[in-house]
Order: C-alpha cells, then sequence, then structure tokens
C-alpha cells in the first residue's frame, strides 16, 4: 500500500530513538527452547563453535553441561573464562567471572541459563542483568532461556504446569534479542528424557510424572513459537517505520474494524472479535469523523459511542479519526498501523445511490492492495437516504443574505463592466463574472454559486452579447461562456467546501491535542486526590460544556469529591449507576446499557487494572451527556487523571511504606536493646538459682526457679532471634538432619515444660533426611512444642507427626484445647498476636520466630483446626527439594526444572 504523500513516507519519530539506544551496544541472541533438554546450550555452543572457526573471538563465560557428554564434546578447546569463586554460609561456590570477561573484552561470549540467580555478593543479582553489562560494553552475548522462565508468560505457565517459577528475565531482555527458538516434538524430548538425557535416571521418573507430561510440554511449544513470532513482528515493524517502507509487511496478523454510526455496528465488532480470537491477532476499531458527523442525531452519537465501548470491553483497542471521508480516514489508519484484515459493513443500497455516490466497500477494495477485506451485511432500511458531505447551513437552498450578496455582487460587475465597455470594444469582458460566482461559491455554497453563475450568465447576455438588451444569443461561443460561469460555481463550491472540512477537522484536532497537552502539565503538580478531582471536573466541563462530578472511593462506599457547578449529593439512581461502573469497570447511567433511568453518565477511572474513581457528567438541559465525536477527548483525559489519580496514591503509599520501614526499624532497635539489657540479669539468676541447689535449698523452690529460668532464657533468645530476622542478618548454614533426632532432642529440652502431658510420635524411620538449619530448625520445633504445652487441656497428650507426600513432607505439632476461631490461623504468627479468646496466651514471638525462620529456609508453616477431638494442627510444610534420601543423593526436585 502506497502512501499518498512525502509527509507520511518519512521516518516514525518513535523508531529512530529506538535504534539509536541500540547504537554502541552489543547484539543479543537468544537460543529459546520450551523446556529443558531441548539442545539450547548444545545449539548455542554448535554456533558459537562455528563463529569461532570463522575467525570470531569467542569464549564461554559459564555453560552447564550437567554431565551430558555431547555437550561436553562440543566445548573442545573453545576458551572458557575462568569462575569466580565466593563463599558463602562457609561454602565455596562459583559463577561467572563478569570483571574477568570486561577485562578480556572478546568479540562473543557464550553464556547459559539467562534466568539464573546468582550467587550472594555477586555485583548482580540477576545473570540478565550481567549480560546487559556485557552488552552495553559491546560485546556480543549468545544466552539460552527456558519459555518458563519469561515474565509476562509466568502466570500463564503457572495455572497449567502447578509451579510458579521463581527466576523470570524481563520481556525487555527479549524484545531486543535475535531469537532462534531450539525445538523438538515432545515425544521425542519425552524419550529423551527416559534416555537419561536430560536428568539422571531416578530424576526422570518424577519428572514424567509432573512437568514433562505431553500436554504441558505441547503448550509450552506453543508458547515458545508464538512468543518468538511476536517478538520477530515487533522488530520487523521497528525496522519498517525506522526506514519509511510502504506495506502492510503483514509477519503478523492486525485487523481493523471500521465502525459508523448505522445500526448493526455491533454485529460488525463482535465478528470482528471472533476473526482476531482465531488469527490469535490484535484488532482496533476505529470511528472516522468526517464532516457529515456534525450533522448526526443524538441517537447515531449515542449508537457509536455505545459500539466503541463494546469493542473496549471485547478486548479491543478503540481509535477516533478525523478525516475528509471515510475512505480516506480508513486507509491512512490501515497503513500508519500496518493492518492486514479489515472489517467492514455494507448497507443496503439501491443501484442509484450508488451510481450516483459511490461504493466505500468498492473503492477500499481497490485502493488497499494486499490487505484482506471482509465485509459484512448491516441492518439498514434500504430507502435510508445520506446527509450532505457538508454541514447544513440554514436551510438546504442556502442563506438569504447569501444570495443577496451576490446579486449585489453581479450589479457591481455590470456596472464595472459596462464602464469598461464603454472605453472600447472588449470581448473578454465575460470574464469579470467569475469574480461574484466564486465568491459565491466559496462563502454560500454550491446552490448560491449555482443561483449567481445563473444570474450573471443572463447580465452578461443581457448588456453585453449582440443583440443588446435582449437574451437571444446568435453566437454558440456564448453559450459557452454561460456554461463555463455555470461549471466554475460548482466547482469552487466543491473546492471550498472541501477546505473549509479540512481546516474544521485541523482546527478540532489542534484544539483537543492541545487540550490534552495542557491537562497533562496541570496533572503534573497535583499531589491530591481533591485537587485533581476539581482540576478534571473543570477541565471537562469547560471543554465539554457539561456538568461533571467525581466520585472517590472511602470508607462507607464512593464520597463525592468534586463537581461543576457544586452539587452536594447525587440522587438514589445516580448512586447505584457510579458504583456499578466502580465495580464492574463499565459506564452506567444516561446513554450506557445499565441504569439508563440516571440523568447521568458515569464512566469509571481505571489504571493498574483496577477502579480509582467514577466520573460523572450530565448537561443542564437534559438529553445526551456526550456527542460520539467527544468520546475520544473524554476518554483520553480521563485516563490521564486515572494515572495521576494512582500516582498520586502510590506516593502516599510509598510515604506509609517509609513510616513502616522507620517504625520496623524502631522496633527491631527495641529488640536487640531488650534482648541485650536482659541477658546479663538472666545469667546471674541462674548462677543463684545453681548456688541454692548446692546449697540445699528447698528442692521444689530451686526447680520453680530452674524452670522459669529456662522459660526466661527461651524468650531472650527468641527476642534476640527476631530482631535477627527482622535486620536481616540471619545467615543459613544447611546440613542433613534426621527429624526423629530433632524431634527428640527438643522434647527433652521441654521436659519440665511439657509435665502433664504425654508426647506421642509418629515418625516413620523410612523418612528422609530434610536439609536445614539445624539450630534455627532446633528453635523452631521447641517453640512449637512449647506453644502446643502451653494451649492443651491439662493432662491431655501431643502428638508430633510426619507424613510424606508425593510433593514434600508435612511435619505437624496436634494439641488438645480450644482450637482456633474460624480464620485465627494466620493471627496466631503474628508477633504478640492472639488468634482467638479461648487460648491461654498468645502466639508472642515463638510462632512468628517460627514462620520467619521456616521461610528463610525455604519452608512453610499453617495452622488449621482440628475437630475430634477439638485442637490445634500445627504443620512444617518440606517441599521435595528438602528432601534428601538417606543414601546421600538429592531428592527430584518438585519445582519447575533447572533450565538447560
Amino acid at each position: 500500500m502506497n502512501r499518498p504523500d512525502d509527509i507520511d513516507s518519512r521516518p516514525s519519530p518513535d523508531a529512530r530513538p529506538r535504534a539509536a539506544a541500540q547504537q554502541g551496544r552489543g547484539r543479543l541472541k537468544v537460543f529459546l527452547g520450551a523446556a529443558p533438554g531441548v539442545g539450547k546450550t548444545y545449539e548455542m555452543l554448535r554456533e558459537g563453535a562455528s563463529r569461532r572457526a570463522a575467525g570470531v573471538d569467542a569464549v564461554i563465560g559459564i555453560v552447564e553441561t550437567h554431565g551430558q557428554a555431547e555437550t561436553e564434546a562440543l566445548i573442545g578447546d573453545q576458551e572458557i573464562v575462568p569462575r569466580r569463586e565466593i563463599t558463602y554460609e562457609g561454602r565455596a561456590l562459583t559463577e561467572m567471572d563478569l570483571d574477568a570477561v570486561l577485562a578480556r573484552r572478546p568479540a562473543l561470549v557464550l553464556i547459559d541459563d539467562l534466568a539464573h540467580t546468582n550467587i550472594p555478593g555477586s555485583r548482580h543479582p540477576r545473570r540478565w542483568q550481567d549480560v546487559d553489562e556485557l552488552l552495553a560494553a559491546g560485546i556480543d552475548v549468545y544466552a539460552t532461556l527456558n519459555i518458563q522462565h519469561l515474565e509476562s508468560l509466568n502466570d500463564v505457565i503457572t495455572s497449567f504446569t502447578k509451579v510458579r517459577v521463581g527466576e523470570t528475565v524481563p520481556d525487555t531482555v527479549l524484545d531486543q534479542a535475535e531469537i532462534e527458538v531450539v525445538d523438538i516434538p515432545p515425544d521425542e524430548l519425552i524419550e529423551r528424557l527416559k534416555d537419561g538425557k536430560v536428568y539422571v535416571p531416578h530424576e526422570a521418573s518424577r519428572a514424567l510424572a509432573h512437568f514433562f507430561s505431553r500436554s504441558t510440554l505441547s503448550a509450552l511449544r506453543e508458547l515458545a513459537l508464538r512468543r518468538a513470532a511476536q517478538a520477530a513482528d515487533e522488530q520487523m515493524l521497528d525496522d519498517v517505520e525506522a526506514n519509511a517502507l510502504a506495506g502492510t509487511w503483514a509477519a503478523g496478523e492486525r485487523v481493523l474494524v471500521a465502525v459508523s454510526e448505522l445500526p448493526g455496528a455491533d454485529g460488525l465488532v463482535r465478528a470482528t472479535k471472533r476473526l482476531a480470537d482465531a488469527l490469535r491477532a490484535p484488532w482496533t476499531a476505529v470511528h472516522i469523523e468526517t464532516p457529515r458527523a456534525r450533522a448526526f442525531t443524538d441517537e447515531e452519537r449515542q449508537r457509536v459511542a455505545a459500539v466503541l465501548q463494546l469493542a473496549r470491553q471485547l478486548g479491543g483497542r478503540v481509535s477516533s479519526l478525523s478525516a475528509p471521508s471515510v475512505i480516506e480516514g480508513v486507509k491512512r489508519f490501515a497503513e500508519d498501523n500496518r493492518t492486514t484484515q479489515i472489517v467492514v459493513g455494507k448497507s443496503a443500497r439501491s443501484r442509484w445511490f450508488e451510481l450516483r455516490h459511490g461504493s466505500v466497500v468498492d473503492r477500499l477494495v481497490r485502493e488497499t492492495p494486499g490487505v484482506a477485506v471482509h465485509v459484512l451485511p448491516l441492518d439498514e432500511p434500504a430507502d435510508r437516504e445520506p446527509r450532505p458531505a457538508g454541514p447544513r447551513r440554514g436551510s438546504g437552498w442556502g442563506r438569504p443574505a447569501g444570495y443577496l450578496v451576490s446579486a449585489l455582487a453581479v450589479a457591481l460587475i455590470t456596472l464595472l463592466g459596462t464602464t469598461i465597455y464603454a472605453l472600447g470594444h472588449i470581448t473578454n469582458i465575460g470574464m469579470l463574472y467569475l469574480i461574484p460566482v466564486m465568491l459565491a461559491a466559496t462563502r454560500y455554497g454550491v446552490r448560491t454559486g449555482i443561483a449567481t453563475g445563473l444570474l450573471s450568465s443572463l447580465f452578461y447576455n443581457f448588456f453585453f452579447i449582440p443583440p443588446l438588451h435582449t437574451f437571444t444569443i446568435r453566437d454558440p461561443a456564448n453559450l459557452i461562456t454561460v456554461l463555463v460561469l455555470i461549471g466554475v460555481a460548482v466547482v469552487a463550491s466543491q473546492l471550498a467546501e472541501r477546505v473549509r472540512a479540512q481546516a474544521d477537522l485541523s482546527r478540532k484536532s489542534a484544539r483537543q491535542n492541545s487540550a490534552l497537552a495542557g491537562f497533562a502539565r496541570t496533572l503534573t503538580g497535583i499531589s491530591s486526590g481533591t485537587e485533581l478531582g476539581q482540576t478534571l471536573c473543570g477541565e471537562v466541563s469547560r471543554l465539554l460544556d457539561v456538568d461533571t462530578v467525581l466520585l472517590l472511593p472511602g470508607a462507607d462506599g464512593l464520597k463525592l469529591a468534586a463537581a461543576v457547578p457544586p452539587e452536594d449529593r447525587l440522587g438514589t439512581i445516580e448512586e447505584a449507576a457510579s458504583q456499578w461502573a466502580f465495580d464492574h469497570g463499565q459506564p452506567a447511567g444516561l446513554g450506557s446499557d445499565t441504569l439508563t433511568a440516571s440523568d447521568w453518565l458515569f464512566h469509571p477511572l481505571r489504571a493498574g487494572g483496577k477502579s480509582l474513581g467514577v466520573f460523572g457528567l450530565a448537561r443542564a438541559e437534559g438529553g445526551a451527556a456526550i456527542r460520539s465525536d467527544q468520546l475520544p477527548l473524554l476518554l483520553s483525559l480521563l485516563d490521564q487523571a486515572a494515572l495521576a489519580l494512582e500516582r498520586i496514591g502510590l506516593e502516599g503509599e510509598m510515604a506509609s511504606v517509609a513510616r513502616l520501614k522507620e517504625r520496623d526499624r524502631l522496633r527491631a532497635a527495641l529488640l536487640a536493646s531488650v534482648s541485650h539489657d536482659l541477658k546479663s540479669p538472666l545469667a546471674k539468676i541462674v548462677s543463684v538459682t545453681g548456688a541454692l541447689k548446692e546449697k540445699e535449698a528447698d528442692p521444689a523452690l530451686v526447680a520453680a526457679l530452674q524452670a522459669q529460668s529456662a522459660r526466661l532464657d527461651r524468650f531472650v533468645a527468641n527476642l534476640r532471634d527476631m530482631a535477627r530476622m527482622e535486620s536481616g542478618a540471619l545467615t543459613l548454614a544447611r546440613a542433613p538432619v534426621d527429624l526423629a533426632d530433632a524431634v527428640a532432642s527438643a522434647a527433652h529440652t521441654l521436659k519440665k515444660a511439657l509435665a502433664g502431658h504425654k508426647i506421642t510420635l509418629d515418625l516413620s524411620p523410612e523418612l528422609p533426611l530434610v536439609a536445614v538449619d539445624p539450630p534455627l530448625f532446633q528453635r523452631c520445633l521447641i517453640n512449637l512444642i512449647e506453644n502446643a504445652a502451653r494451649n492443651a487441656d491439662p493432662d491431655t497428650p501431643i502428638a508430633i507427626v510426619a507424613s510424606r507426600h508425593s510433593d514434600g513432607l508435612d511435619l505437624s505439632v496436634i494439641d488438645q484445647g480450644p482450637g482456633l476461631p474460624p480464620g485465627g490461623g494466620a493471627a496466631l504468627f503474628e508477633p504478640l498476636g492472639r488468634a482467638g479468646s479461648g487460648r491461654k496466651g498468645s502466639g508472642g514471638l515463638g510462632l512468628a520466630i517460627v514462620k520467619g525462620f521456616a521461610e528463610e529456609m525455604g519452608l512453610s508453616v499453617a495452622a488449621s483446626e482440628r475437630e475430634d477431638p477439638r485442637g490445634t494442627i500445627v504443620t512444617i510444610g518440606f517441599p521435595e527439594a528438602a528432601l534428601i534420601r538417606r543414601t546421600g543423593g538429592a531428592a527430584a526436585p518438585g519445582e519447575a526444572p533447572e533450565s538447560r
């Protein structure tokens, strides 16, 4: 599709900055796979070796071969940058040495697993950030990535894999990369898994049962291929716009539907939605505002607004474009957006009408080569006649003042011509009559112009064509003069009307752009919702000449925040309509499809996928609140206001977060201070208790002192641990722990606190070991068992049960007591929180510390109600990754496999 003029053929102003941003940066190529085992690392090494053989200075930054012989063979004699050793929690670990790669400065570096999380102590927390620094230094990078690690697809993949991947890469990384999809069919990948080419055999069986099912692999494969095609399409469009290339460049489908004021336009939108879903393509509904739109009735304007709102609800983009004609508007929008398919409606018109006015559909098909045009019938009466293509000026025959002025102009020209004719016989005196004809045609329209042309012809014939002072025309050449005057009137009026229409559209567009720009500047300085409401209401009221209100959510529902003119309250129907608009995120009230009895039309202010407020507008004289041609301006103003309202809310939240951080800092300092100040008196109490025991004091008194001293010691330790945890000073040193030994040790520590309670254990000797930090885990068990003893009924047993399941292992501490009220489980783990009035004590710090320690070790904690007998069950959950077989190997991971 060729662009109509040189202006439209200039490079896109948005494409150049994107291209300039890549200048001086290295190129990133991502080997994208649907799942581990498809051969991404193998393909990256193979291509790296090929580039090296071609003379490119290529090195390996980091590669994980996972013990696969064919992958290790590809490394061969390729240069490998030595890894950097980092000591973390007493263990020596290795990571890619970013500084060494930068110092080596190769032309190309190979980096495996783009989504990898670096060891704490590295310069960047994520490997993709290392890659970004290398690219900024001008070094090309080859990297591997699985589709499950892409940020935008994380939720989608979680929905069918049932596993949320914690390591993700922003989509912007993939958008700037060249993508090569490494793909094999699901059946072949499953065979590779069974043959041990992806995991070791004992891991393969579990992976087959979870992540590597055929349906899961097929879905991941489709997402990988589609995301790669999307990235390629976006990069192609950037190049096309940067170089101002013509054509649709239909690497991906893009659908456009043209909507009008005619009945049946909503059917076009629904059909377009079905077409776009079938093609998996983005789609846009566009309304072309031509000069005849000014003559729309209120019903037609409301119909256009309703159709655009329907398109927005169905997930399409909405646009409104001013143009001299529908054809020019649709063509311009299709060219600018590289549309590949257009949906239009064809109304029932007579053959005579099409002969007089032409067919929009036929012209669109002829003038948009390379674009598929879908034509659907519209439900419109066959005898419907169109309005004139221009604005109405008085009656259909023009204004009387126009005829009077034109007649006077003809008379003046006749007087001037008579004066000139008296000076000598001048044959081209008729050219003077072009002046009043063009004046009338350009200023007063085609009918006044034709009438002026006829009058000029009569005057010219009567006063200047022999025989004079008669209306007889003897010379045929003079008849041509008369026809030319009439023709000039018709052509000049048509051209003038087109110029006026273009000028009106330009003025309207300039006014809207100026209003939006001024409103945006005003919003930048607003810091409160009330101030924003007054500004928004005042601006919309001024631009659209309507009454306006803004309602913002409060403790008791929506509250009136601003109004122009001032309003105290809205009616009951208006309140219901505004609440419905807020709850459903759709317009309600007059002119919408919901609660139309309201005198107001309410639009929700939405940002970030949620409603932030409701804006209402109405006309004092009644009738439709807004015309269809005003709707795009209103929606743009509301979008800007919603973003500003969201910014104000975020600024308030940031201030609250800052206050919370300060409060937490003070609380952590208080906890640290109290635990430190209690340490010395407690040590003195313990020593005095020991001295009393040596002097054979009352045994009961000494035992009580020892028990309470031990309890106080645990309380001080809890304070100290809480301070460490909240300050982030905890360090983990994982080691294999036998659950039976850990539980027995904790019970022995609490021997005196457990007096009157029998401990029953249900721990199978076949249970695997757990990988935890032994001291922290011991503190968790002590706090759990002590909490159960404190809240259980006297002389009731406390059960400790371990149960194995497919996703890991659960260790539960079960007591018999008041239990939990509904919803009390979460409050049990709040510091100093009380789960319910029936409990003898609160969770104190003990259970809060259990939750904090467990989460630091990658475990989960939950509390639930025990029904018969009544009591409380507190469970520590161990994921499969935290279990260790007693043979010494690591258990197969239950989460999504690591990238390979």
